[in-house]
């Protein structure tokens, strides 16, 4: 097949600092953006660092997750908990599915966690979630230390650019 007749999609995961900016090196960073913030995730950590400076470390995943959940109330931020969300293989659903701790405004997933430390293992767990889901923004969330932690993710589907098609990534 020859690689100029046809467009790869290549699927991009990032992970975008606490000021919701990507890397300097990533294409979505420009002057627009620079300006624009993701008012959404910003709220959700805000809930969640009001839990925290409330019940500081030490408790069950469960326990931040109801206080998580009435935070979420009080401050009118959208959500469901323990939703379903289908996973698909290939373009089909699977009878599998995953249950989020959380969705936020219909599009964010939020994964809590009380640990003394966040692993590879819960980052790549997120990041299988969103790429499954076909949802693209996603929250790790631990309450397990004496400061909270959060990351942010981001999986985009964005198409290769022809010139890399053509010569392999090379110049």
């Amino acid at each position: 097949m020859n690689p100029q007749n046809y467009t790869k999609t290549d699927p991009q995961i990032t992970q975008m600092n606490a000021d919701g900016y990507l890397g300097k090196n990533n294409l979505r960073q420009s002057a627009k953006s620079a300006d624009k913030r993701d008012a959404e995730t910003y709220a959700i950590i805000g809930a969640a660092m009001a839990v925290h400076n409330e019940l500081g470390n030490g408790f069950l995943e469960a326990v931040y997750q109801e206080a998580l959940e009435r935070e979420f109330q009080m401050q009118g931020i959208p959500y469901e908990r323990e939703k379903r969300l289908p996973v698909f293989y290939k373009g089909q659903q699977l009878d599998t599915f995953y249950q989020a701790d959380f969705v936020c405004f219909g599009s964010v997933i939020v994964e809590i966690k009380a640990l003394q430390q966040i692993s590879g293992t819960e980052e790549a767990q997120v990041l299988n979630y969103l790429k499954a889901s076909e949802l693209n923004r996603a929250l790790l969330i631990n309450f397990g230390q004496k400061s909270l932690q959060h990351k942010r993710l981001v999986f985009n589907l964005r198409e290769s650019a022809p010139s890399a098609d053509k010569t392999g990534g090379a110049e």
